[in-house]
């Protein structure tokens, strides 16, 4: 056992359900965590969550016993080092095209020999329990691949040493293909290309992991074989809790 619990259920083949957090807030990072979920990603990316909000979010996350990732904004040894040192126990890295993109990526996750990343772990010697590389290097280096460029080099990705997982963008990935940006389409093109990853993953030994729009695409996207799916984003959440209490209300009335 290490002192990740997601790399752990990963490793013994077992499956994550996580939450995405767009909204900075440690408090609704706490109400999300309490849920049952297995991470919780602070999205720094699309996210309206900058560094200072990132902390106590994952202070909150991990205080539920939750393992709490981030998606930096882009492939920048600087930025996911910066996530890690404050306690981030995975990055997702978005829009990864070749596979010496994701070695870039993997390295700035592990300090030199087998990687470029700056010792100071402000925090993560913290979330780790240790200061000591081998605790600090055991976190989730995941990267996105959702352009036309990343499904073609697709399996040389998946085969970059220190890559734990693909994260499929499956919005960006319909852009890539010259469709609407959505989760899901009727056009088969989008969903052979998600295969495909999840294919490569698989003969590569790493998992497979897919942003969903909501439980029952996730459950889906389980059955087919990914083994890390977002189920659910705070703000949309509470978007739509509201919508669906003042449809109550509304209706109740008429």
């Amino acid at each position: 056992m290490s002192n990740n619990l997601l790399t752990d259920r990963f490793a013994q083949g077992e499956i994550a359900r996580g939450a995405w957090l767009a909204v900075p807030s440690s408090i609704s990072a706490e109400i999300v965590a309490r849920t049952g979920v297995d991470y919780c990603c602070v999205d720094m990316q699309h996210g309206a969550v900058g560094y200072s909000d990132a902390i106590p979010m994952m202070q909150a996350v991990r205080a539920e016993g939750v393992t709490p990732l981030v998606r930096v904004s882009a492939n920048d040894m600087a930025e996911i080092g910066r996530a890690l040192d404050a306690g981030a126990q995975g990055v997702v890295v978005p829009l990864v095209s070749t596979p010496e993109q994701a070695a870039e990526a993997a390295a700035a996750c592990r300090y030199p020999p087998r990687g470029v990343r700056s010792f100071g772990p402000i925090r993560a010697s913290v979330a780790a329990g240790s200061s000591e590389i081998d605790a600090l290097e055991q976190v989730l280096c995941a990267v996105m691949v959702e352009t036309d460029e990343g499904l073609a080099n697709v399996e040389a990705i998946a085969a970059t040493p220190g890559v734990g997982a693909i994260y499929v963008g499956p919005a960006d990935l319909s852009l890539a293909l010259g469709l609407p940006p959505k989760y899901e389409h009727d056009d088969p093109t989008h969903e052979s290309s998600i295969q495909r990853i999840r294919k490569a993953c698989e003969s590569a030994g790493i998992v497979a992991g897919i942003h969903c729009a909501d439980g029952d695409m996730a459950r889906r996207r389980l059955a087919q074989g990914f083994r890390m799916v977002t189920v659910a984003n705070d703000a949309k959440s509470i978007g739509a809790a509201v919508a669906a209490e003042l449809a109550a209300a509304v209706a109740s009335s008429d």
